[in-house]
């Protein structure tokens, strides 16, 4: 793909790189009446949102991200209106399933009522648990995909702070009866890849867990290519032009550019900007740590995975990790540098809520486990019986699978940085000083260049929201303009 819209030879702003933040930053430039260049060094816009057809002609398969929360809760789609650009949102009946052993599950409906239901003696306690949560989900979320600058109304703190705190320290795991809910909370938690129990885990749990009762998580009808199409088309019919295959290497490129903005890992700014940065930005970039990463398996089966639990059939999203304690010694085993055992899984069976993306019989099912950062592994047979052990019979179903190790998606995707898909490891520090220490962690000492990926607040995920924040300050500083309606 590459548009040439009616803009001039050299243009306003140029972003580098088109994930969902990159993609972000550019609808919000064009849209504030920009001219802008989007450059992308694959054939493909995406980065980590892309979709395909990996095995056969008539199944969708995603090839990174998969199951999208926060395009139901960020601010930034909300502003785009993903139903008005033509992308439909599928909610799975249960949010997110969490097979425990072979006798016990736990699900969290998108019913809260309904999961408080199925948890039995713990139910009350999780309905305190997520309950006020659910009650004030805009301001949580408007403070957790926030820049990190602004401190949260006590009210919010008063929400917040005693629920990190526990589920950060390993309390929570006491505060219930049962097994199903301390492991339904760690599963989330093992969502950032890093030692558990941690302050940000349990903020992660408590952000991604509530919304499993607010806006649930859904699955984009016909794949997540859909949610970057979208953006692509809007930022086209605001006048922006799209490169691909336009590896961008020097910076100098852009000398007359007002404004660029970098869609990219610490390491991919310090190729692009080393040269010229400060010697201390310089170092500090050189020291940001990258977590464990994730080995990627699809599969193409035959049928639905056959659970012993029937109601994960109804999941789009499967945690399969153990107990609690039991996903917190993987998690920990994998960030001190070694294989577990019995790795943490996270899998998608996204026909669970969209059966547009295959046919009874060939159905695509994603997943990945967590491996230490460059592990060579091919996780093929460690995920299958992993998923065989909850799902006798899986392997049967297995029509073809293809896989990914942690060292080779870095070849799909250069932010990932020995298959480290957050962009850089989410530890407290590197969440309050993302990528470096910097009262506005967007800038960069160098005039005019603005970092707008995932290594900066508020953090991964589809959510656009680095995006947002960078073209912001861009806009302002660069052009003394404020965002366009709507944001």
């Amino acid at each position: 793909m590459d548009s040439s819209g009616d803009s001039p030879d050299v243009p306003d702003a140029v972003v580098v790189g088109s994930g969902p933040n990159g993609l972000a930053a550019a609808v919000l430039l064009a849209r504030a009446g920009l001219a802008v260049d989007l450059h992308e060094t694959a054939a493909e816009l995406g980065g980590g949102a892309r979709s395909a057809r990996l095995f056969d002609a008539d199944v969708v398969h995603d090839v990174c991200s998969a199951v999208h929360p926060m395009a139901v809760a960020s601010p930034f789609f909300q502003g785009f209106d993903l139903a008005a650009h033509g992308v439909e949102l599928c909610r799975p009946e249960v949010a997110y399933g969490h097979p425990v052993d072979e006798r016990r599950t736990g699900l969290a409906y998108a019913d809260l009522d309904r999961t408080c239901a199925r948890l039995g003696a713990d139910g009350e306690r999780w309905r305190r648990l997520m309950g006020p949560l659910v009650e004030h989900t805009a301001e949580i979320v408007d403070l957790l995909l926030g820049d990190l600058r602004r401190p949260p109304r006590p009210s919010i703190a008063a929400l917040l702070v005693p629920r990190i705190l526990a589920l950060g320290t390993g309390v929570d795991e006491v505060l219930f009866r049962g097994p199903e809910a301390p492991a339904l909370l760690a599963g989330v938690a093992a969502h950032p890849m890093g030692p558990l129990p941690s302050l940000v885990g349990g903020g992660t749990a408590l952000l991604l867990g509530h919304l499993a009762h607010a806006g649930g998580w859904p699955v984009p009808r016909g794949g997540t290519q859909v949610l970057t199409d979208a953006l692509a088309a809007d930022f086209v019919a605001h006048g922006g032009r799209v490169h691909t295959s336009s590896r961008v290497t020097d910076l100098r490129e852009f000398t007359k550019t007002r404004a660029v903005l970098l869609d990219v890992s610490p390491r991919g700014l310090l190729e692009l900007a080393g040269p010229f940065a400060p010697p201390g930005y310089r170092r500090a970039l050189e020291n940001v740590r990258y977590g464990p990463g994730a080995a990627k398996v699809d599969f193409l089966v035959s049928e639905p995975i056959p659970w012993r639990e029937p109601e994960l059939a109804k999941a789009a999203t499967v945690h399969i990790g153990g107990t609690a304690a039991q996903v917190r010694a993987s998690e920990n085993t994998v960030a001190g540098g070694r294989r577990a055992e019995e790795p943490y899984v996270l899998l998608a069976q996204p026909m669970a809520a969209d059966p547009s993306r295959g046919l009874p019989h060939k159905q695509p099912i994603w997943a990945y486990a967590h491996v230490p950062n460059g592990d060579p592994l091919d996780a093929t047979d460690v995920v299958r019986r992993r998923i065989e052990r909850f799902a006798p019979g899986f392997s049967d179903t297995i029509l073809a699978s293809r896989a990914i190790p942690a060292a080779e998606l870095e070849s799909y995707n250069a932010n990932y940085v020995g298959g480290d898909i957050s962009g850089a490891a989410v530890t407290l520090r590197q969440l309050l000083a993302r990528p470096v220490v910097r009262w506005n962690p967007h800038t960069t000492p160098l005039r005019g260049v603005y970092l707008c990926s995932s290594a900066t607040p508020p953090g991964p995920g589809v959510h656009g929201m680095a995006g947002l924040h960078a073209a912001k300050t861009a806009l302002r500083r660069e052009f003394g303009l404020a965002l366009p309606a709507g944001w």
